[in-house]
């Protein structure tokens, strides 16, 4: 129980992780060490999340009907390009693309709203 109400209160506070000084993993002593590395990281890609969602937004200004807002095209290229971001950092292409196909859907349907609202 203990640990659930710790994971409720971080999950409402912001603690702004991103400006303190990270520790390697290498140098982590205890297993809270670690966690606060991991809880650093996990909040600065949510802080780059919802920027790249400002960008998705002002890229719908851009575009001139429903259609152009999938992209497929660009999808398909961006796609490629992260697989092999993935591979750069060891890690597994297939789930990196399962994550961004799921990212790239949320903002789809996000913008497509803003479009059915403007007409």
């Amino acid at each position: 129980m203990a640990s659930t109400v710790n994971v409720a209160l971080i999950a409402m506070s912001k603690f702004h992780y991103i400006d303190c000084s990270m520790v390697s993993p290498e140098d982590c002593k205890t297993l809270q060490d670690v966690r606060l590395e991991i809880d650093r990281l996990d909040e600065e890609i949510i802080e780059r999340i919802g920027r790249r969602a400002r960008y998705v937004q002002a890229a719908a200004r851009f575009k001139t009907s429903e259609a152009h807002v999938a992209a497929p095209e660009r999808q398909a290229a961006m796609l490629a390009v992260r697989r092999k971001w993935a591979e750069r950092e060891g890690l597994d292409p297939g789930v990196i693309e399962d994550l961004y196909r799921r990212l790239v859907a949320y903002f789809i349907e996000r913008e497509l709203g803003h479009w059915r609202e403007r007409e």
